[in-house]
């Protein structure tokens, strides 16, 4: 889902399966993000080719880090 006045990006790769229960929260909590492929981006893939998926506010550069919960995301997202 990509919308440009979202504040959120979503990093993922298509094969991953945690970054589909990770966009699954996204879209319960109503949240307006962007989702980033790291596949194409060398850069994107040394910094979060382990670690997606990552939650980045794109405002601070907070990120939240998967595994998070609703309970993790709705506290990082501040409801």
């Amino acid at each position: 889902m990509v919308d440009s006045r979202s504040n959120y990006i979503l990093f993922h790769t298509d094969v991953c399966h945690l970054c589909e229960l990770a966009a699954e929260l996204l879209m319960q909590s109503a949240v307006k993000f962007e989702s980033q492929d790291i596949c194409d981006d060398e850069t994107l893939v040394e910094q979060y080719g382990t670690r997606i998926p990552v939650l980045k506010q794109i405002d601070t550069n907070r990120e939240l880090n998967w595994p998070f919960d609703i309970d993790a995301l709705n506290e990082f997202l501040g409801a």
